[in-house]
């Protein structure tokens, strides 16, 4: 684009030239993708809902766990001996409250009875044993100890010492989890999950809990995929895992709730879809600390001495994960995917202008492949190659270029060799060149009679006067081959040698200024000889001698000739 050198060139509109190529084949295959691409569009746009505006769910979950089941456990009883008691445990019992999303239900746990602030033995580990109290560091603690100890290194049992520690006595023991599982049974426990959801951008509200619910129904994947209670055992069977397994040391459950709901009111629907996740290490025996578990304590008050029953609980905890989308209709949306697809039909441009630009005779003449009928569409190809692009060279400051009117194209020198004629240098063709570049050989005069030099072939060229290192540049003539010389030719005589037409065309372009004298006209005559041959690329042209030579000797400059001695030469 110029540059603006006006107000009026800001109104103005630049457009694309378009090639319109009539092929069966291209056409084809140019439809065909533009069906691809159509499909492809109105497919997306349905099933994936591109005309709506999406909005992320905010939800509130509160869940209800009901259940009862009989527990066998061993307690201690007199002179260490251990009795079977049976407790009923119900709701409150087996549930716990927690933050957030989240519910936990016992199903397996140790007690330690009977423990009061005093003095005694450290449970043997290979930190607390000892031989003596030199093995014992008064007022020494650790995160694995049970309490503070007191210096001294007293007996626990048998021949086993360990250093004493001021804590909850007796001491919990390290015990494993009762297998099979206290609470085994808690997989015919139910959980109720209510799930408040809302989309305030649409301004919408609901929740899973449909109108008319049945509440003896249970969740069933393929038979009741509404209903909100869960019986915990199934929980696991769709994940692939064993209850009865799981409740001996515990684990967490994630519980999906995901809500896809569309708010258009010619296809409303805004169902959950509920689905289930083992968050924990499911390789228990590999795990560091395996399971899920953590300890709380009941207190009371026996004979004004305040006790406490310790008890270290395995349970699951179900974590209930919300989340989703609600969108409604938008005429943005729809004008935006619109506008953003519509760049997915010039694929089809692309692809035919590879065929194209690859699959051209360029191929035949390499020999990628083998000189058959597939060059056929190859020169097809290459045809259509030359009339889309067009190249064009960037001009150098030693670029050159040279046109012979017996040769439809200009030719380009990329270097300057001033010890070799310019006429026998090949150079390389110039692409492409513009139409008004294309002139016609003229009807020209014959042969003018005289001594030429050996390089000339249109007889009026002469010898250069520079010295022989620099003579090459000047030694160029108007054609390739013996013919008619173009400074013979009419137009080469009204362009370049007439000088009204020379005139008139400076007096156009400066009406006010003087008549101009034979310097200028001699400029003016190369500058219109070097155009008409050359074009745009006339200011990088060498021009032939012989149209030199014409030129200077109508406008003759003023001075000594060229190549004559200069006065502070001599």
């Amino acid at each position: 684009m110029p540059t603006c050198c006006s107000c009026a060139d800001l109104f103005q509109y630049e457009t694309n030239r378009v090639i319109r190529i009539q092929s069966m084949n291209y056409g084809t295959l140019k439809w065909a993708l533009h069906m691809l691409v159509l499909s492809y569009v109105g497919f997306a746009l349905v099933i994936d809902k591109l005309y709506q505006r999406k909005e992320s769910v905010i939800s509130s979950v509160h869940t209800k766990v009901k259940g009862i089941t009989e527990v066998t456990e061993q307690v201690a009883g007199a002179a260490e001996a251990k009795k079977l008691v049976r407790s009923v445990f119900d709701a409150a019992d087996y549930t716990f409250p927690l933050q957030g999303n989240s519910f936990f239900v016992m199903t397996n746990f140790l007690k330690t009875q009977g423990q009061e602030q005093g003095l005694c033995p450290e449970y043997p580990t290979r930190r607390t044993l000892c031989s003596s109290d030199r093995g014992c560091r008064k007022g020494w603690t650790d995160p694995q100890s049970k309490g503070i100890q007191t210096g001294r290194c007293v007996v626990f049992k048998g021949n086993q010492k360990t250093c004493e520690v001021s804590a909850w006595c007796p001491i919990e023991t390290t015990e494993d989890a009762p297998r099979p599982a206290l609470l085994r049974s808690a997989e015919n426990f139910t959980v109720l999950i209510k799930n408040n959801i809302d989309f305030p951008g649409h301004n919408y509200t609901t929740r899973n809990i449909l109108p008319g619910l049945n509440t003896s129904c249970t969740f069933h994947k393929t038979l009741n995929p509404q209903c909100p209670i869960f019986r915990l055992g199934d929980i696991f069977r769709e994940t692939g895992d064993n209850f009865s397994e799981v409740a001996v040391q515990g684990g967490i459950m994630g519980i999906e709730i995901y809500w896809d709901c569309n708010l258009d009111s010619w296809s409303h629907r805004c169902r959950p879809k509920y689905s289930f996740r083992r968050l924990d290490d499911k390789a228990t025996t590999e795990s560091l600390y395996p399971g899920y578990n953590f300890r709380y304590a009941k207190y009371y008050v026996e004979n004004s001495v305040e006790k406490r029953t310790l008890i270290k609980v395995f349970g699951i905890r179900f974590d209930i994960l919300v989340f989703g989308t609600g969108g409604k209709f938008d005429i943005i949306q729809l004008v935006v995917y619109i506008g953003s697809t519509l760049s997915y039909f010039g694929l089809a441009t692309v692809f035919i202008d590879f065929i194209i630009n690859t699959y051209s005779s360029a191929f035949c003449r390499a020999r990628v492949y083998p000189c058959c009928k597939c060059c056929e569409p190859c020169a097809v190809n290459e045809y259509y190659y030359s009339k889309k692009c067009k190249s064009i060279v960037e001009p150098k400051p030693t670029l050159k270029y040279v046109s012979f009117v017996d040769e439809p194209y200009i030719r380009m020198i990329d270097r300057q060799l001033l010890g070799k004629s310019l006429q026998d240098v090949k150079g390389k063709k110039v692409p492409e060149q513009e139409e008004e570049q294309r002139q016609e050989a003229q009807a020209l005069r014959p042969l003018h009679a005289g001594r030429t030099p050996g390089w000339c072939r249109c007889g009026r060229c002469r010898a250069s006067a520079l010295p022989r290192a620099r003579r090459g540049p000047e030694e160029l003539c108007c054609r390739r081959r013996p013919g008619p010389c173009l400074a013979a030719s009419e137009p080469f005589r009204r362009l370049a040698l007439s000088a009204p037409a020379l005139r008139l065309q400076l007096l156009c372009r400066e009406p006010l200024a003087p008549a101009p004298g034979p310097e200028r006209l001699r400029r003016l005559a190369l500058a219109c000889c070097a155009r008409w041959r050359f074009g745009r690329l006339a200011g990088h042209a060498v021009l032939p001698s012989c149209c030199r030579r014409a030129i200077r000797a109508r406008f003759p400059q003023a001075g000594p000739p060229r190549g004559a001695p200069r006065p502070h030469e001599e």
